[in-house]
């Protein structure tokens, strides 16, 4: 950190998805506007990843086609400054055996949001808003992508909850996003001359591919 930087604090972007990512926001947050530390942030913002397709997140992307919410809950809940209620609302989990089992409050939250505004990255900022946020939330990127892989025998196969449950049984040779057309980063081009310092959350291996080279299926 250079001293200028110590006077006047960082501007910290952090990429990624899953726990990582939001366990490392959660820790990072402390440090937001605290004037009294050697390190000290002047703004924390994530780009986290919406590639899932299983679980809660993936119900509602195939019935609503909207992006998936549940990284960007997490993130939401971990950059919240109210530990208390409101986190606990969006964390909470429907039990049950009917429609609304396995899917998590805050996820639903997300998705009629999106509905309401049209918009779903005016639903993450919202969404922020309420749950007093101490960061910028940004997916990171509004087209729909899954992640393709080769497996170590040639086949591929298409979405993540697929390729996690290959990777118990086969070696992965390559992980590539699968896209119909191109994705949208314009949202994102506003943080490149406000940023001090990148940290990423995930290993990047991944490419982008426009067609898997043959048929994407469940891993036999």
């Amino acid at each position: 950190m250079t001293n200028t930087e110590r006077k006047r604090g960082l501007k910290l972007v952090a990429i990624g998805g899953g726990t990582g990512l939001s366990s490392l926001l959660a820790g990072l947050k402390s440090f937001v506007g605290k004037h009294d530390q050697d390190i000290r942030l002047d703004s924390l913002s994530a780009i986290v990843t919406v590639s899932d397709d299983g679980g809660s997140s993936g119900r509602l992307r195939e019935e609503l086609q909207i992006l998936p919410p549940g990284d960007i809950r997490n993130c939401m809940i971990a950059l919240s400054e109210d530990s208390t209620l409101l986190s606990r609302l969006f964390r909470y989990r429907f039990g049950g055996s009917g429609d609304l089992a396995g899917h998590s409050f805050g996820n639903l939250f997300l998705a009629a949001l999106t509905e309401v505004t049209g918009d779903f990255a005016e639903a993450v900022r919202l969404s922020s808003e309420v749950l007093a946020s101490k960061g910028h939330i940004y997916p990171a990127t509004i087209t729909d992508v899954r992640l393709v892989a080769e497996l170590d025998d040639g086949r591929e196969v298409l979405g993540e909850s697929q390729i996690t449950a290959a990777r118990g049984t086969m070696s992965l040779n390559s992980v590539c996003l699968f896209r119909s057309r191109l994705p949208r980063f314009t949202m994102l081009m506003s943080l490149r001359s406000d940023l001090d310092r990148c940290t990423q959350a995930f290993f990047p291996i991944c490419l982008f591919r426009k067609s898997p080279k043959r048929s994407p299926g469940r891993a036999e």
